[in-house]
C-alpha cells in the first residue's frame, strides 16, 4: 500500500502567504505552524510527526522551512527516514529515504548548512539597519502599550494596593511590561 503525501508549511509571520510554499504540489494534508526558524515552539510539526506513519511522504518546500539549523534538520530526517518515512525538499528537489547514498547525505549537509549560514547572513544585515537607522533617528523600537496617562492610572492603583496581575489583565499587558513600566519610573 502506498503511503500518504503529508505537506508541512512554515511561515514566519502571521500575515505570510502560506500558499506560495507547496503550490502545485500533490499532499494529502498539510500541517502549517506560524512561527519564527528559531522557535522551539513548531505545534503542528509535532502534530505532523505524531500523525505520519511509515510509508507516508513529508513534503517540504525547502530545508529551512523545516528546521532551524543544520542540527535539527539532520535530527529531523534521521528521525523520520529510521521511521520508514520518505522526505522530499521540493526546492533543492531532494529526496531522502533511509537508503540514501553518502552524495545524499553530503547534500544533506551541505545545503542545511548553506540555509544556516543565509539565515545567519540576515540576521546580521537586519542588526546592521536597526543600528543605521538608530543613529539617522529612524528607529526608535516597539510602540509603547500603556501612554504617560495610562502609566499614571498604573502607578496609582498599584500604590492603592491593587494585585498587579488585575491591573495588567485590565490595561491588556503582561505582568513583565507592567513591572518594567513600574522600574522606569523608580
Amino acid at each position: 500500500m502506498k503511503g500518504h503525501r503529508i505537506g508541512y508549511i512554515r511561515v514566519s509571520t502571521l500575515d505570510q502567504n502560506t500558499e506560495r510554499q507547496l503550490e502545485n504540489v500533490h499532499v494529502d494534508k498539510v500541517f502549517t505552524d506560524k512561527a519564527s526558524g528559531k522557535d522551539v515552539q513548531r505545534p503542528q510539526l509535532d502534530l505532523l510527526l505524531s500523525f505520519i506513519r511509515e510509508g507516508d511522504t513529508v513534503v517540504v518546500h525547502s530545508m529551512d522551512r523545516l528546521a532551524r539549523n543544520l542540527d535539527d534538520l539532520r535530527r529531523l530526517v534521521q528521525e523520520l527516514t529510521q521511521r520508514g518515512i520518505r522526505i522530499e525538499f521540493v526546492k533543492e528537489n531532494l529526496t531522502f529515504t533511509g537508503e540514501d547514498s553518502p552524495m545524499a547525505n553530503l547534500l544533506l549537509s551541505v545545503m542545511g548548512a548553506f540555509a544556516e549560514f543565509e539565515r545567519a547572513l540576515i540576521r546580521e544585515r537586519q542588526r546592521e539597519g536597526i543600528t543605521l537607522a538608530q543613529q539617522r533617528g529612524a528607529y526608535r523600537g516597539r510602540k509603547r502599550a500603556l501612554s504617560d496617562a495610562d502609566i499614571a492610572i498604573v502607578k496609582s492603583r498599584v500604590i492603592a494596593g491593587e494585585q498587579k496581575t488585575q491591573i495588567a489583565r485590565d490595561f491588556g499587558i503582561s505582568r513583565e511590561t507592567l513591572y518594567q513600566y513600574l522600574r522606569m519610573s523608580e
